[in-house]
C-alpha cells in the first residue's frame, strides 16, 4: 500500500438512458465532463452501456459494437483532455475474435486508455442474447497514487469478484451498472457489504428513469472501505460527487483486516 495517497474526488453520473442516440450521448458526456470539472473532480464515471443504451437488443448492439481502440475512445479521450480529468464509460465492444462483449473503458486526462474491462458475469437472458462473457483475471492500475479496478454491474453482486480485486492491491473498485428499481438492495446494502469486507471504496454509478420495459433504480453510490455511505443520488438525475482520503482506507484497514488475514491464511510462511 502506498503510504501517502491525495484525495481523490469522483463524480458518480447518473442519468437516463438515450437507446442508439450514440452522438446524443456522446453530446451529453461532453456536458456532464465540463461540469464534473467544475466540481474538481479527477474522474467520471457513467453508467453501464451509456454509450449505446443497455437493452437494445442482439441485432443493434451487433450492428453498433466498435473496437476498444475504435472512434468512440478517440471522442472520450478528447472529452477528458478538453476538461481534464479521467473519463469511466461503458460500451459494447467488439474483440479481434468477433464477439461482442458489455464493455467499460477507462481513459485517462492524457486520452490514454488505462484499462477496458469486460464484463464476466452475464445477468438474465437480455444480457446472454446480447453478449458474450469474458472471465479475467484482477486488472489494477495506478491512478493519482491510488490502486483501481473495474467490475460491471451483476459482477459486484459475486464476493468473488471484488475479493479478487482486493487480493490483487486495489484501493477502489469502479462499477458502472444497469440495475432496475426491483434491486434497490443491491445500491442500499450489499455495494456498501462489498467495500466493508474487502476495505475498498466502491463507487456504483447507474441509470435513472425508464428504458423500452426497464425501470432504472438510480440510487448510484459511492461506499468507503469501513462500509460507510459517503454518498447516494435518489432516483433523479445527478451528478454523485464523493472524495476518497486516506485516513479513511487506512482506518479501514485497521478495524476490519479481511484481505490481510486471508492472504496470511493461503501464505502461512509469509
Amino acid at each position: 500500500m502506498n503510504s501517502v495517497r491525495s484525495p481523490l474526488k469522483l463524480t458518480l453520473w447518473q442519468c437516463a438512458s438515450a437507446p442508439l442516440d450514440v452522438s446524443g450521448n456522446l453530446d451529453r458526456l461532453e456536458a456532464a465532463a465540463r461540469d464534473a470539472a467544475r466540481t474538481g473532480a479527477h474522474l467520471l464515471v457513467c453508467p453501464e452501456m451509456f454509450i449505446t443504451g443497455y437493452a437494445i437488443g442482439a441485432q443493434s448492439v451487433q450492428s453498433l459494437a466498435q473496437a476498444a481502440d475504435g472512434a468512440w475512445a478517440d471522442t472520450v479521450a478528447a472529452i477528458a483532455q478538453r476538461h481534464q480529468l479521467a473519463v469511466v464509460y461503458s460500451y459494447p465492444e467488439r474483440g479481434a475474435d468477433g464477439r461482442v462483449y458489455n464493455a467499460a473503458q477507462w481513459i485517462d486526462v492524457s486520452g490514454s486508455r488505462c484499462l477496458n474491462y469486460r464484463k464476466a458475469y452475464l445477468f438474465g437472458e437480455l444480457d446472454r442474447s446480447q453478449f458474450a462473457a469474458e472471465a479475467q483475471s484482477a486488472r489494477i492500475f495506478d491512478f493519482h497514487g491510488w490502486q483501481v479496478g473495474m467490475l460491471i454491474c451483476y459482477d459486484v453482486e459475486f464476493p468473488e469478484a471484488t475479493r479478487a480485486l482486493a487480493l490483487a492491491g486495489a484501493d477502489l473498485i469502479v462499477v458502472p451498472t444497469a440495475n432496475m428499481a426491483d434491486y434497490d438492495f443491491v445500491a442500499r446494502s450489499l455495494v456498501p457489504v462489498r467495500a466493508y469486507e474487502n476495505q475498498v471504496f466502491v463507487a456504483y454509478a447507474n441509470f435513472t428513469g425508464t428504458e423500452g420495459g426497464l425501470r432504472y433504480g438510480g440510487l448510484s453510490v459511492v461506499a468507503g472501505p469501513d462500509g460507510a455511505t459517503l454518498a447516494q443520488a435518489g432516483r433523479e438525475e445527478t451528478l454523485v460527487i464523493a472524495t476518497l482520503d486516506e485516513e479513511r482506507l487506512t482506518a479501514a484497514r485497521l478495524a476490519a483486516q479481511h484481505v490481510r488475514d486471508l492472504t496470511a491464511l493461503r501464505n502461512p510462511a509469509t
